[in-house]
């Protein structure tokens, strides 16, 4: 026997478990029934109250997510002033905004370990309560959902079919392509149709969606703008993005290793954001041993946070300032402290 599910199976449910076990008469299970569609017609009614009981796509309020990012950036990100200030504007504007132009297109950049993924993964969940597991969020990783480069033609069509498909079903659906790096180049360029201002195209609208993409492409110019910065003695946090994003948005289109070499995205401006991400120092990788220790719930051990700190590597190699994994080994380097 197949089992009822979602809101109607519910309310049968609530009918059978108030009445008494016995035999019922038609009339009298006949306004039971009735009783259960008109209490699913209300539910549906109040979308909101329907989505309370399973995902909708209905992201929250532009306030509550614009406040549920900005918590979860400060207490979890280090080291990244810029980000955190350009993804709250950036995301918080683009959610309150009831008619906007195009879609959200921001594209993530900097070394392993700076944080790209883990910035991808907060916007989602201040969207969706499922975050990257939601329904309405899609993760394309380069090198496992492309990885042929004869096989680009496919891809395209394949790509271009499950943004179509998904944007039809979710208007605030959200998009990841991890390892822009890695892609093959001109394959981006199939979705560009999708990031243009078209009010629609067949039917769809498409500019409700957000688009991440993240990359190492590019982490060298921002690593030697901050380095510049160190070396005349100014402080990190007086970087602006101006300093990075024109720089950093013509190194990853003339880079012939990168998914957007000469990629028409960044030759029409469609891009609204190139984000860099900054080499993490050594006291911001202490930062991530220390929220890493508290999250698993340890007492905080400022003598086993530098140990695992003193293990990473450092570059350049004189000077030794940035470390060169960034926060990304951390995890499993305290493994090795508490779970022997």
């Amino acid at each position: 026997m197949k089992l009822l599910r979602g809101p109607l199976g519910a309310a049968l449910g609530l009918v059978l478990l108030l009445s008494p076990v016995q035999t019922v008469e038609p009339i009298s299970l006949g306004l039971a029934l009735a009783g259960a569609a008109s209490a699913l017609t209300g539910l549906i009614s109040y979308p909101r109250l329907y989505c309370y009981f399973r995902e909708c796509c209905l992201q929250r309020e532009g306030a509550r997510a614009g406040a549920a990012l900005q918590e979860d950036l400060d207490k979890k990100l280090f080291g990244q002033h810029l980000v955190k200030k350009v993804i709250v504007k950036a995301v918080i504007g683009f959610l309150n905004n009831t008619n906007p132009k195009k879609p959200l297109t921001l594209s993530l950049h900097g070394w392993t370990g700076t944080g790209k993924n883990f910035v991808s993964k907060i916007i989602a969940e201040s969207i969706y309560q499922g975050g990257v597991n939601s329904n309405y969020v899609h993760q394309f990783v380069s090198t496992l959902h492309f990885p042929h480069a004869h096989s680009i033609s496919q891809y395209k069509d394949q790509l271009q079919s499950w943004i179509r498909g998904n944007v039809s079903a979710c208007g605030r659906s959200i998009f990841i392509f991890d390892e822009m790096d890695k892609m093959h180049a001109g394959l981006i360029d199939s979705i560009k149709p999708f990031l243009d201002y078209y009010e629609q195209l067949d039917g769809v609208s498409y500019r409700r969606a957000i688009f991440i993409f993240l990359s190492n492409a590019g982490a060298e110019k921002i690593t030697e703008v901050a380095l510049d910065f160190w070396k005349r003695g100014k402080k990190r946090e007086d970087m602006e993005l101006k300093d990075l994003e024109a720089g950093v948005s013509l190194s990853v289109f003339n880079n012939k290793n990168s998914g957007f070499w000469h990629s028409s995205l960044i030759d029409r401006n469609l891009i609204d954001y190139f984000v860099p991400f900054l080499p993490l120092e050594y006291k911001h990788v202490k930062m991530c041993v220390r929220v890493e220790l508290e999250s698993r719930g340890y007492m905080v051990d400022e003598e086993i946070i530098t140990k695992v700190a003193d293990e990473l590597t450092y570059f350049p190699k004189e000077e030794k300032i940035y470390s060169d994994k960034g926060c990304k080994t951390v995890f499993t380097k305290l493994d090795f402290y508490y779970d022997l």
